[in-house]
């Protein structure tokens, strides 16, 4: 189909000289509005006003310009229907072959902290999307053209055949379908957000998010469609907004890896280091100084830690890249790097550097976020598990007050409880974690193989703090941890047997908090 007339109407501005400079030398008309038309002037290309095609002036200060139908007629017209091609003729409707549109940004408005809900509306584009899905919907006849990329592809096409291809104008409609669905998506997020704030289960769920890159595969080589997607809405840091400094691109399993370790090491304020593998923390320190902290971190399970990923919150030098290079470890998480931990690093060249850009300690109660998870034939959405306790059901149940040393390990231990698969139990003392046990079907076994785990390096949970993020249904929980030592013991509550689990701490001498709050992780 031959391209005889363009409208074009920007509000970016990159590469539309040129490509309205090649349209014009190859003697296809261009319709334009406002500041598309003065930026085509200066630049010596000829070109005619849209209220020269319509006859009216642009009105409502540029709110209504293109809602004409001797504009949407041009593009809407079928060329194969003579009905349509007569109508047009009888009421002096030209053809528009393309059309090219790119919206107000109103995704950048609505990031600065300032804006108002007036601002935002200002910034709607109403033209602009009716424009493009008028272009898309008639893809036979009219080309639709919704980012300034495509000026190079669209050229060369003209260029070569004189004519937009029907592979490239269906790839173009698809896109500009796209482009105004995630428009209106963001706008309806936004409006609902200030209008309905406690709306969080919607009638439906419009979720819109940008590629980030695409995957080599998922989780298993054998699934071959696999892409990382950013949520643009969720302001930094976040695994979204970090930035890869070496090493092999990222997988599908690195991701979720990362994502658990930045959350993880978040909770805390002071120099942390965690360490990850399968989607699980296998080591857990907190010290002022951050090399004692990865060295305690480490010796908490240093046979799991070998090809996992390690975590800090504060900026990575040299002293500590030598430590993590001399062993095999797939990422490294932190806010920054300093120039030499750069050039240790690159002796490890698939070992990935990801640079998070803050310091990585974030009040996650104040960044309230959505989780979505697919299965078979839907979605489930929940709140974020942001908070670690409830304080208003926070209390010592047994007869015995924790120290305030226990009190520390206790919510040492329960902060990377709430991060272990479920079921899953925590020793801790002395702000590490000592022993981990995840992922188990009876709580009382995760009970026994973090300890296993502890004691197969010569350690012991002796005096320990221990955490469970779910209550303990019997007590032989409570009492494998007596017979190991532990002195104290942090929990939900909420079992018919608490009573009964209660007596059993009591019998032992231990002290025991409930936090009346859950933190299963599936």
């Amino acid at each position: 189909m031959p391209v005889k007339r363009a409208l074009l109407s920007v509000y970016n501005k990159e590469g539309i000289a040129e490509f309205g400079k090649f349209l014009d030398q190859k003697g296809i008309g261009i319709v334009s509005s406002g500041g598309t038309s003065r930026a085509l002037r200066e630049a010596d290309v000829q070109t005619f006003d849209v209220s020269d095609l319509t006859g009216f002036p642009e009105m409502m200060e540029g709110r209504v310009k293109t809602l004409h139908p001797k504009i949407h007629g041009g593009i809407l017209a079928r060329r194969s229907k003579e009905e349509h091609i007569k109508e047009a003729q009888g009421m002096g409707i030209g053809m528009i072959d393309l059309v090219a549109v790119n919206l107000y940004p109103f995704e950048d408005v609505i990031s600065k902290p300032d804006c108002t809900v007036e601002t935002a509306l200002e910034k709607i584009d109403i033209g602009g999307p009716t424009l493009l899905r008028a272009a898309a919907k008639n893809y036979e006849n009219v080309v639709a053209i919704s980012r300034p990329e495509r000026y190079p592809e669209v050229i060369e096409e003209l260029e070569e055949d004189e004519e937009v291809s029907l592979e490239l104008r269906r790839k173009l409609a698809v896109e500009t379908f796209m482009d105004v669905s995630h428009y209106d998506v963001v706008i309806e997020s936004f409006l609902r957000s200030k209008f309905f704030p406690e709306e969080k289960r919607p009638e439906y769920l419009n979720l819109s998010f940008s590629k980030l890159q695409d995957l080599r595969y998922g989780e298993n080589p054998s699934q071959v469609n696999a892409a990382f997607y950013r949520d643009r809405q969720l302001p930094p840091p976040s695994v979204g907004t970090s930035r890869q400094l070496q090493g092999r691109e990222l997988s599908y399993n690195n991701i979720l890896d990362i994502d658990s370790a930045f959350a993880l090491t978040g909770e805390f304020a002071e120099p942390t280091v965690v360490i990850v593998k399968h989607n699980n923390p296998c080591g857990v320190a907190t010290n002022q100084d951050v090399l004692k902290a990865y060295d305690s971190a480490l010796a908490v399970d240093q046979h799991a830690a070998f090809g996992g990923i390690v975590c800090t919150n504060r900026e990575v030098e040299a002293c500590l890249a030598e430590k993590i290079v001399s062993r095999f470890y797939e990422v490294v998480v932190a806010p920054s790097f300093s120039k030499e931990a750069l050039e240790v690093f690159s002796e490890k060249k698939r070992l990935r550097a990801m640079e998070m850009g803050e310091h990585i300690n974030f009040p996650l109660e104040k960044r309230p976020f959505m989780t979505y998870r697919s299965v078979s034939g839907g979605l489930i959405v929940q709140d974020a598990d942001i908070w670690l306790y409830d304080e208003e059901k926070l209390e010592t149940v047994t007869k015995r007050e924790p120290t305030e040393k226990e009190r520390r390990d206790l919510f040492y231990a329960w902060t990377i409880c709430k991060y272990v698969k479920s079921n899953s139990i925590v020793y801790a003392r002395d702000n590490r974690a000592i022993g981990i046990g995840a992922g188990q079907m009876k709580r009382v076994e995760a009970a026994r193989l973090a300890a296993e785990i502890t004691e197969s390096y010569g350690e012991t949970v002796k005096g320990c703090a221990m955490a469970s993020d779910a209550f303990f249904p019997f007590r032989d929980g409570v009492d494998a941890a007596a017979e190991r030592g532990v002195t104290s013991i942090i929990q939900p509550g909420g079992s018919i047997r608490d009573k009964e689990v209660i007596e059993a701490a009591d019998g032992h001498g231990m002290a025991m908090l409930f936090t009346g709050m859950r933190h299963f992780r599936h």
